[in-house]
């Protein structure tokens, strides 16, 4: 087989790969954008900082107790540095090269930590997840996991977070044996 002909059968499947990921990706944009319709506002105004700027990771966003099930409408698959600040009235995650997402107070459920979801697999609890509901009509609850740069800023976090007035249970997320196998 001359060389031009196999350059060309290789460049070909590369592109062929690259348009099958790139379609995959809109297609699970598209169902999930039915879980999750609509994301709320940053507010112009927020209520007092509880915590200071924090450097974190955004790592992904999933339906709750599903760590592999990745959310990917409204920029949330969307890997990306953040700056993470708890409000009075929620909690603000500044995205670099994505939406911001605001997680208002009353929409959370539950915070707390563990050592994996999808796309990032860290040491033991390392990692925030904040359990909530972004659009009270669909109901679904996201589970959104933040690697926050420095331990003592993982325990702000976590500390300035059960103080907000929805009062989250913590919860260890942490996949099961049986759910890392599947991975």
């Amino acid at each position: 087989m001359p060389v031009w002909l196999s350059v060309t059968v290789l460049a070909a499947l590369a592109v062929l790969g690259l348009w099958g990921m790139w379609h995959g990706w809109r297609a699970r944009g598209r169902r999930t954008a039915a879980l999750v319709p609509t994301l709320p506002d940053v507010p112009g105004t927020r209520g007092a900082p509880l915590t200071d700027d924090l450097e974190a990771v955004y790592v992904s966003s999933t339906r709750s107790g599903d760590w592999l099930d990745r959310v990917v409408a409204h920029d949330l698959g969307v890997r990306s540095p953040a700056r993470v600040r708890v409000h009075a009235d929620g909690v603000l995650v500044a995205r670099t090269g994505a939406r911001d997402v605001w997680v208002p107070a009353g929409a959370l459920s539950a915070v707390g930590t563990t050592s994996g979801q999808a796309g990032k697999f860290v040491g033991r609890d390392e990692l925030v997840v904040l359990t909530w509901v972004p659009d009270a009509t669909s109901g679904t609850a996201i589970d959104t996991a933040l690697q926050v740069r420095h331990d003592d800023a993982r325990a702000a976090l976590l500390a300035a977070v059960r103080t907000l007035p929805a009062a989250p249970t913590d919860t260890d997320t942490t996949p099961s044996a049986a759910q890392e196998e599947q991975a």
